[in-house]
Formats: structure tokens, sequence, C-alpha cells
């Protein structure tokens, strides 16, 4: 069982910064690909990033083209935590922001949620105009 609990959600202007924090629990975090998604009210959840490991303790992120140049998606493995720094937000970045993570050994990346073993609770993002 892995947990997970995200913090570092908040309000922002148009144009400013947030960076979102996800701990997870586990031994072998290392090797988790850990995801991003956040969902608006009335949408779907939607794929924002996932970092994901491979031989060689090499990382491989992949992003929605909608964040594309303004989220990054890092990992500290000896916090166990992975973030997500957020830049040049806009008002249709406002959603509640989940981290997501997955045991298993992958070898592309995974975009949908229901291929995702495990949830954190959200945390909310709201960017004012």
């Amino acid at each position: 069982q892995v947990q997970l609990v995200e913090s570092g959600g908040g309000l922002v202007q148009a144009g400013g910064s947030l960076r979102l924090s996800c701990a997870a629990s586990g031994r072998t975090f290392n090797r988790y690909t850990m995801g991003w998604f956040r969902q608006a009210p009335g949408k779907e959840r939607e794929f924002v990033a996932t970092i994901r490991w491979s031989a060689g303790a090499t990382y491989y992120a992949d992003y929605v083209d909608s964040v594309k140049g303004r989220f990054t998606i890092s990992r500290d493995n000896a916090k166990n935590t992975v973030y997500l720094q957020m830049n040049s937000l806009k008002p249709e970045d406002t959603a509640l922001y989940y981290c997501a993570a997955d045991t298993r050994i992958r070898i592309a990346p995974i975009s949908l949620p229901h291929e995702y073993e495990y949830w954190g609770q959200g945390t909310q993002v709201t960017v004012s105009s």
C-alpha cells in the first residue's frame, strides 16, 4: 500500500508560480511512476505530467501539451517526494490537483487515470485573472 500526501496548492494571480509536492510512502519509491492530474469542476480528470524510472536510474518526463514549457515535474528519491513546479499560471489551470503513483515498471509514459494504482487526496490550485 502506498500513501500519497499532496501539499503546496493555493491562490495565485495569473502569471504567478506555485510548487506542488507529493510525499509518498514505500521502499522502492525510486522506481515508481509518478503522475500529476487535475480536475476542474464539471470536467473529467486530466493528465498533467508524469515521470517514470528507466534502467540506469534515468528518469523520463512527459507532459500534456497545454503545460509544456510552463510546468516541470521532478522528484527527490531521498525524500520520497515528487514535485510539480508551475510557472506562468493561467486561470484555466485552476483545478484540484492530484498526485498518483504506479509501482509497476513501465517502458512508456502512462497518462490515463486507470493506469495508476494509488492516489492522493488532492490540493486546490486557484489562479485569478
